[in-house]
């Protein structure tokens, strides 16, 4: 007889989340199973991988860390190293978007990484996480997924990392890649991933990252600017602006911008949530070629929430505001996929 062939080895790492969580007697749900509980409930899921569980936190997904996530890139480097083929992350969805995106920032191996969640905890009908579970297994230990970075599965559908956002507070279909749609898609348990990143891009921090505070500002109509005027003195580090269409501010607030970019890093994005920040196309006062002029860093085809992350992993790496820069050119620049 002729023996089976092993199958691949697939470590699993558990954050809490909606998936690990279950409502209590006349409570909430709150996390507590842990990816033992997760892994063991999910049927033929020791038919696709040998998977190894691994529990991090047991916590929402709102209270994860950088630094958290540092400790996990170095776990998924040792199970690597010790034979892993590939690893799979669950947590709470609230944050998906942007664990997965620093991730795939800190991540340069060829091995896949695959995140994934629930939007129905399992104490509900149609509990969506066992699913989701086995299909990020799938793709993890799939030939097709190595080299494409940090991908995010949910509802049979894979999302490259540096595009996918979190769209609906409760739908299960909630997580779209505006401006590009899914990378690839899980049928019949077989994964297919017919767009592949171009080329990859991130940051190397060391393993004790000391993360500065990077503020989050969106602009509004007939907004002068104000707040920015506050954030040195409360101990940011740097700023990311999301301002309107392709990056233009109100006039009324240009005086606090350029006392802002002269004091620390400042990164202009769109708070549309598609498309890049334009470069030359408009001169008005406000415009992105006045505001580029006076040395803000364009966040290319980034969105502000990741655009603050990757200048928070700048800021700990020790790159001035020339190296920021660049990095934010070549992370934009990179992170477009192509057809396999």
């Amino acid at each position: 007889m002729t023996a089976s062939p092993a199958l691949p080895r697939i470590d699993y790492f558990a954050f809490g989340g909606t998936i690990a969580s279950v409502r209590g007697n006349d409570d909430g749900a709150v996390p507590t199973l842990t990816a033992q509980d997760i892994a063991d409930s999910v049927d033929g899921l020791d038919q696709v991988a040998e998977v190894r569980a691994h529990q991090l936190l047991l916590t929402p997904s709102p209270e994860i860390t950088i630094a958290d996530l540092v400790r996990l890139r170095n776990a998924i480097a040792d199970s690597v190293a010790d034979g892993a083929v590939g690893a799979v992350v669950t947590q709470g969805t609230d944050s998906i978007e942007e664990t997965a995106f620093v991730m795939d920032l800190l991540w340069s191996g060829e091995e896949p990484i695959v995140y994934t969640g629930a939007m129905r905890n399992p104490s509900l009908p149609g509990a969506d996480g066992p699913a989701n579970l086995l299909s990020a297994v799938q793709v993890a230990a799939s030939a097709q997924a190595v080299g494409t970075g940090v991908t995010v599965c949910l509802g049979d559908e894979i999302h490259a990392a540096r595009y996918v956002h979190k769209s609906h507070t409760s739908s299960p279909s909630t997580f779209v890649s505006p401006g590009l749609g899914p990378i690839g898609w899980v049928s019949e348990g077989r994964p297919v991933v017919p767009l592949r990143p171009s080329s990859r891009s991130g940051v190397d921090v060391p393993d004790d990252v000391a993360v500065s505070p990077v503020a989050l500002i969106r602009l509004g109509l007939d907004d002068d600017g104000r707040i920015l005027g506050t954030l040195a003195d409360l101990g940011y580090h740097g700023v990311v602006i999301e301002a309107f269409g392709g990056g233009h501010v109100p006039v009324a607030a240009l005086p606090a911008v350029a006392e802002l970019a002269a004091a620390m890093p400042v990164v202009l994005a769109s708070r549309t949530g598609s498309g890049e920040v334009l470069t030359q196309t408009y001169r008005f006062a406000g415009s992105e070629i006045e505001l580029l002029e006076l040395g803000l860093i364009r966040a290319g085809a980034l969105d502000g929430l990741k655009a603050r992350l990757l200048l928070m992993l700048c800021l700990a790496a020790g790159q001035d505001t020339d190296a920021i820069a660049e990095t934010f050119a070549a992370v934009s620049s990179t992170s477009g996929p192509i057809r396999a």
